[in-house]
């Protein structure tokens, strides 16, 4: 049920995302999901990609700093209310998430939800015992 993303840390100037994406785009990785976070000097770019172990050798050969780190996919029902009733599921159990993002694709007419959470083993049984559809990794990879 956990998802392998790769965070990049990444100056905040111009041109440092369009080189990250022309390398991976020329050793063929494909984008899946991603999320941008920033401050003044720097950024971090979270990537789902369709090869995970490729992206990040690439990366650290061109001298970006790349880590992994498992993540959640989670399909949320999309109607209002959908991604509330996970989060009351969660916070009942007192599992805390630490970011979230939105998955680009749709799914089975659900959206899907990137979490990243403080216990990730213990959010995935919570949401297996109510029914809560996660993604293995390789169907995302290749959606």
């Amino acid at each position: 049920m956990k998802v392998e993303q790769i965070s990049i840390f990444i100056e905040n100037k111009s041109g440092r995302l369009a080189e990250i994406t022309r390398i991976l785009g020329e050793a063929g990785i494909n984008i899946r999901a991603l999320s941008l976070a920033d401050t003044s000097d720097f950024g971090i770019l979270r990537l789902i990609v369709n090869n995970g172990a490729k992206a990040t050798s690439v990366l650290k050969e061109n001298g970006f700093t790349v880590n992994n780190t498992e993540v959640v996919a989670v399909e949320v029902p999309d109607r209002p209310g959908g991604l509330s009733a996970i989060l009351q599921t969660l916070d009942r159990e007192a599992i805390n998430v630490e970011y979230m993002y939105a998955f680009v694709e749709r799914c089975a007419g659900n959206a899907v939800i990137i979490f990243r959470f403080d216990e990730t083993d213990k959010a995935i049984d919570v949401l297996k015992k109510q029914n809560f559809n996660m993604l293995e990794g390789n169907r995302l990879y290749n959606m």
